[in-house]
């Protein structure tokens, strides 16, 4: 499945994608103020993650992690510092520029799914690409492809109220795919779902890494999760305070 490659992004040679930085946060802050308080959110966060590398963002619940994701992902706007996707700031782009950019290089999985319940899981998967204007006979077929991936295929005419928990998070993750992303953003895939199905998801997402060169992110409380990476990025109070790097699995 071919994707355009977004505005501004340089050409990178093959060879040098192999150790390239993909995701890059330069001292960056976000506060919110509420008129009564300012909560700072993030503390002068700086770390990379290199292309193909499977990242677990690990902390306790107020720490920062959801919001890092949404920095870093350009869902929400920092107050300093800098994040870099792909060599190119973030902040350097428009609002147009930075909604078309996630269209086509990002993909998104959220603990809820956030699937239609009307939509059968082929149509669920293919709405970003119709949305996108892409041709309806050609949307259905990469979702189908997209679905056949994370081992779908034969679940593609039902409804979310059809399938398990497990199942309609390989959905989401096949419509997180269906744009061929340079990188996927995970925020508590599996803090919805049994151990179980919470095993099977994490292993989808290993196997995408593993096969396809994916790059993900993921927000997660689940050390089993976190053990399944690359790389543990441990954060308290809106700070970095730990990476530890774990052996490649194969």
């Amino acid at each position: 499945m071919a994707v355009e490659v977004a505005p501004r992004v340089a050409e990178v040679p093959a060879a040098a994608l192999v150790a390239a930085a993909i995701v890059e946060a330069h001292e960056v802050d976000k506060h919110y103020d509420s008129g009564k308080v300012v909560v700072h959110a993030l503390r002068g966060v700086s770390f990379a993650v290199r292309q193909g590398e499977m990242v677990a963002i690990m902390g306790p619940s107020g720490s920062g992690k959801t919001t890092l994701l949404n920095c870093l992902s350009g869902l929400d706007a920092i107050d300093s510092g800098d994040v870099l996707i792909e060599g190119v700031s973030l902040g350097s782009m428009s609002d147009e520029e930075r909604t078309d950019y996630r269209a086509r290089r990002m993909g998104f999985v959220f603990q809820f799914y956030n699937l239609m319940p009307v939509l059968t899981a082929v149509e669920n998967v293919e709405l970003p690409l119709l949305v996108a204007r892409v041709r309806a006979s050609e949307a259905r077929k990469r979702a189908l492809e997209a679905l056949a991936i994370v081992g779908l295929e034969n679940r593609a005419s039902h409804v979310p109220d059809e399938l398990s928990g497990g199942q309609r998070q390989r959905v989401t993750i096949a419509r997180a795919l269906v744009n061929d992303p340079a990188i996927i953003w995970a925020d508590e895939p599996t803090g919805d779902l049994d151990s179980e199905n919470a095993e099977e998801v994490v292993a989808v997402m290993r196997r995408l890494n593993l096969e396809r060169g994916l790059t993900l992110l993921i927000v997660t409380h689940d050390i089993a999760v976190g053990r399944a990476t690359d790389k543990i990025v441990r954060m308290v109070d809106g700070q970095v305070v730990d990476e530890e790097i774990l052996e490649r699995r194969s």
